[in-house]
């Protein structure tokens, strides 16, 4: 969709594309010789604070502060971008419940930069004043405070929340009004679906229990994939297969980190062409989830240096790069 407001963001959007990492920067990050070898190359490239020496987690999550810096200055429209931003939101609010239905204090828990801090939470919670959270928010909020207060289950407290950041992914997507959002969004939820659904059979969860987790999507049947899963491992491959993730399946079979890369790729590979797209918001939503796939690439190539992995057990792990 053609849109002259995005014509300058997009510009000076491809000047930013030429500092994303290519499939050779990686390589010379696989060519040091450990975890701090590969913080030096970063820094060198511009990464973390040039002021003061950090260490991975530092560097990566100013990394992080970055993108949506940088998207912030351009003055577009954020609304856009809450499918990317609800699981953090979300994952505050769940840690702002358990904060307080637990004893102690607990520091470091919430993450930065998102609409309500972890103390504005805790307030809204205390005194159930669930009118100031977002509209999308109130309801999951007070059934899943509630339940957790009283029943101290807090498996019960996250599947409430993250079906709830689920569902309101998928109607962000919707009111976009941009395709791309809209795929991603539905996309999002399906692999979301598939997780729950993999990690539940193999827990020997009930097809009740799934349902209750599950968040309704356009490519696939909650009622469907939860009685495969009942059926067992193979039955969901056999059922994905049918709904249009064969590769989804042959990535299962594979192994679990295989299956994480195909989920990273297939977004890499479904923004790529926004690389042509001169005055819409696809470029600036495909250069926050490349940047953020390059973030998640390199902290498992730093990972992997710190453990000591072999070179061919982390590039297993690589994702494909957008540049």
């Amino acid at each position: 969709m053609f849109d002259i407001k995005y014509t300058y963001a997009v510009a000076r959007l491809r000047a930013l594309e030429n500092h994303l990492f290519s499939a050779s920067v990686l390589e010379q990050l696989m060519a040091c010789q450990d975890e701090e070898s590969c913080l030096s190359l970063l820094q060198e490239k511009g990464w973390g604070d040039p002021n003061e020496k950090q260490d991975a987690d530092q560097m990566l999550a100013r990394e992080t502060e970055k993108i949506w810096e940088t998207i912030e200055s351009m003055h577009v429209d954020m609304a856009v971008f809450d499918v990317l931003r609800y699981p953090d939101e979300y994952q505050n609010l769940k840690a702002a419940i358990k904060e307080i239905c637990r004893e102690g204090h607990h520091p470091g828990i919430y993450i930065e930069g998102t609409s309500l801090s972890g103390e504005e939470l805790e307030k809204i919670l205390r005194e159930k004043e669930y009118y100031r959270l977002p509209e999308h928010m109130q309801a999951a909020a007070k059934e899943a405070y509630e339940k957790l207060l009283h029943t101290q289950d807090g498996q019960l407290c996250d599947i409430i929340l993250d079906k709830a950041c689920l569902a309101a992914i998928r109607e962000a997507g919707k009111k976009s009004g941009e395709k791309l959002i809209e795929n991603y969004a539905e996309d999002t939820v399906a692999i979301a679906n598939i997780k729950i659904a993999v990690r539940s059979q193999k827990t020997g969860k009930s097809a009740d229990f799934m349902k209750r987790a599950m968040a309704p999507c356009k490519n696939i049947s909650v009622d469907a994939l939860a009685h495969a899963a009942s059926g067992g491992f193979n039955s969901i491959c056999d059922y994905l297969s049918t709904v249009g993730y064969g590769e989804c399946a042959e990535r299962l079979k594979e192994s679990p980190s295989a299956f994480e890369r195909w989920c990273d790729d297939r977004i890499i590979q479904t923004i790529k062409p926004q690389k042509y797209e001169a005055a819409s918001v696809g470029p600036l939503f495909a250069y926050v989830l490349a940047r953020e796939n390059e973030i998640k690439t390199v902290r498992i190539i730093l990972s992997g240096k710190a453990s000591k992995l072999p070179d061919e057990k982390i590039r297993e792990r690589i994702r494909e790069m957008y540049v």
